[in-house]
């Protein structure tokens, strides 16, 4: 007596079909949820009572008053965008039960390094001083024996990319099964993440000095590694956008976004550079990072922009609509 033979399983592209449809809709979700949110929460925060704006009131490079609110409402954004993702993708109903822990880690991990990285920044923006600035102030004055709140951050921003490094790679990271990594460099490549995470947060920092910069490059650079499929994306997602439901005000000179945003950003920046690459990836992206770091103590990156016709167009484009 024969047995008959198993059921023809669908052909590949159509067992992935729903998977990619259920990324894609996690990553409108996600894009949605955060502009709509930042955008909304900065609008809160210009009706807040006046001893509430006023710490968070600065005066930008034209002499104008702007507030830092924009970086908590960036903030908020980032991380409604994280958790409408998570959930889109859980309603989706495309992925098992065994598949769908591995989606929710980089939610997890975008809210909580989002949620950090802003409140490091935050400490620097209403308890910061301004005599040491950029990483060689906080490391002179570190010397002197002095513990700056730039130096705090910097420590709190390493630590802060190691969790979130950490809960990406505590999932099947599919870089890593692909190379087979021994336990030692698995244990490497989640530091030299952390340590991706933190030099982003640091280099959009970099960028916050003209209305509407550091949030091109934050769009320019997540913006590629939105619609990751596999769960993966989130924070680029998160990223890009909260950084557009902001972005008008911010070109428009009326707000900013501060350490709190910026590091944010730059942290978000970092996580989804984590989560799609292995060591060698997050090797160069350190290299990079140091670069752009250690160029900023020696070169002005607005002299750099001004001097190249297509990146001060890029850079003035938007600037000043009412």
């Amino acid at each position: 007596m024969t047995s008959s033979p198993p059921p023809a399983l669908p052909p590949a592209h159509t067992r992935a079909r729903p998977r990619t449809q259920a990324s894609a809709s996690a990553s409108v979700a996600s894009l949605v949820a955060a502009a709509a949110t930042s955008w909304t929460l900065l609008r809160a925060g210009r009706r807040l009572p006046s001893r509430l704006r006023e710490p968070w009131e600065r005066t930008n490079h034209a002499g104008a008053t702007v507030t830092l609110l924009e970086g908590p409402a960036w903030v908020g954004g980032a991380v409604a965008g994280a958790v409408a993702g998570a959930a889109a993708r859980a309603a989706a109903g495309t992925l098992g039960p065994r598949r769908a822990e591995g989606p929710g880690r980089p939610a997890v991990a975008t809210a909580v390094v989002a949620l950090a990285a802003g409140a490091l920044g935050a400490l620097d923006d209403l308890a910061g001083g301004t005599a040491d600035k950029g990483l060689k102030g906080h490391l002179t004055a570190l010397a002197r024996g002095e513990v700056t709140t730039g130096a705090l951050k910097i420590v709190g921003l390493g630590a802060t990319g190691l969790v979130g490094a950490m809960v990406v790679d505590s999932g099947s990271h599919p870089a890593a099964s692909r190379q087979g990594r021994s336990r030692a460099v698995g244990v490497l490549s989640t530091l030299v993440g952390g340590a991706v995470v933190a030099g982003a947060a640091n280099a959009i920092n970099l960028f916050d000095l003209r209305p509407g910069r550091a949030l091109k490059v934050t769009v320019a650079a997540g913006l590629p590694m939105v619609g990751t499929a596999g769960g993966l994306g989130v924070a680029a997602c998160a990223a890009v956008g909260s950084s557009l439901g902001v972005l008008r005000d911010d070109l428009a000179a009326g707000s900013m976004l501060g350490d709190t945003g910026a590091n944010a950003a730059g942290a978000l920046v970092g996580l989804a550079l984590v989560e799609r690459t292995g060591l060698v990836g997050r090797a160069v992206a350190l290299t990079a990072l140091a670069a752009l770091t250690l160029a900023s103590e020696r070169v002005s990156f607005t002299k750099v922009i001004e001097a190249n016709p297509v990146l001060r167009r890029l850079d003035e484009w938007g600037r000043g609509r009412p």
